[in-house]
């Protein structure tokens, strides 16, 4: 692995703060690397958020480090995140690697590093005396705070990699995004892309949904998130589709924004219905097949196991989710180049039966 201290530390500190997903598809197995690498080391693993969830549910054995607060104005998280290398320093950690690419997580291992912390991985190209310097007499660009280019430097050695189109390339690995960024930019080449989490610490709950039909198959949709810019605006009439079909439809707005609940919705799923975001990753870490309507995403960032052709943003819905139109009331249907959710439904139904002729011929 590129610039990690390979002489045995006894007290590792992994920082990977984005979402939930994200840390499902990335801080997991990175975690799990670290612990195989350096099996006496104490390892923490520092998040956010709901992060913190997914890490005691992989790996509930890890000392886990959460921030709940990271708020949205620049100079309240630059306190915030202050604050947060001061309980770092008095960790002592021998090796603190942040694996994250966020500006904060940077910002924060750029104060530790400046600090004389044992910091590898991501950090901030120029000092924090520097950066505040600028923030001072207003000389602080706002490309090199929202550009990551612009303000991320890093110790591995292949991290540039990261700002290429690697998924234009020859080589695709099998893991979409996180296998890439783990293997070809963190340079972890011996990383097993084990995502699983198992469900055995949920508290044993009823499903959300125990109705079953006499297909006896279940389809989440998991559309109320996406990072193209625009929502699936058809789900309504997806829903209906699925149902007129025979299929239990349940729905990711049934979770109450929690994902203990959604990872349950997931393991009780036979297909996971979702546009390009980080539902994907959630769903491989409890095995459910993921169908991807791609929309502008190219879907081999994700390398889902069925996906849309992906189209241009859509001239109707791509500006303004708000406003988004029922697709039976599109004044002119032509004009909007989402998929169509019948058309969707019968390759749902597709896929599922022939889930059921593998099973059968197995």
């Amino acid at each position: 692995m590129n610039d990690v201290n390979l002489n045995m530390p006894e007290k590792i500190l992994l920082i990977r703060m984005l979402n939930e997903g994200d840390v499902a598809a990335i801080g997991v197995p990175a975690l799990r690397f670290f612990r195989q690498k350096f099996p006496q080391a104490d390892i923490h693993f520092l998040t956010f958020a709901q992060g913190k969830v997914i890490i005691e549910l992989a790996e509930p054995d890890t000392t886990i480090k959460v921030l709940d607060l990271w708020p949205d104005d620049f100079f309240q998280a630059m306190e915030v995140f202050l604050g947060l290398a001061e309980t770092i320093i008095g960790e002592a950690y021998q090796q603190i690697v942040n694996l994250d690419t966020a500006f904060m997580p940077c910002f924060l291992s750029r104060f530790l590093q400046d600090a004389g912390e044992p910091v590898s991985g991501n950090y901030l190209s120029i000092s924090i005396e520097q950066m505040l310097s600028q923030v001072r007499d207003q000389s602080l660009q706002a490309d090199y705070v929202n550009v990551t280019s612009a303000y991320m430097a890093s110790s591995f050695f292949t991290m540039s990699r990261w700002h290429t189109n690697w998924w234009e390339s020859d080589y695709l690995p099998d893991g979409g995004y996180p296998e890439f960024y783990l293997k070809q930019c963190c340079g972890f080449s011996g990383l097993l892309m084990d995502t699983t989490i198992t469900l055995a610490a949920v508290q044993t709950k009823a499903p959300l949904n125990d109705k079953k039909t006499a297909k006896d198959k279940t389809v989440a949709l998991c559309l109320s998130q996406s990072e193209d810019g625009y929502l699936y605006p058809h789900s309504e009439a997806l829903r209906l589709a699925l149902q007129s079909k025979g299929f239990t439809v349940i729905q990711d707005k049934e979770t109450n924004n929690s994902v203990s609940n959604f990872l349950i919705l997931l393991n009780g799923s036979d297909l996971m219905v979702a546009k390009p975001g980080t539902n994907k990753w959630l769903a491989d870490a409890v095995g459910c097949p993921c169908l991807l309507v791609s929309g502008a995403t190219e879907p081999k960032v994700f390398m889902p196991d069925f996906a849309t052709d992906p189209t241009p943003p859509c001239p109707v819905h791509g500006d303004n989710n708000a406003g988004a139109l029922a697709f039976t009331q599109l004044s002119s249907p032509k004009e909007c180049n989402c998929d169509d959710p019948w058309l969707l439904a019968d390759n749902i139904e597709a896929i599922l039966l022939d889930s059921d002729e593998d099973t059968q011929h197995a």
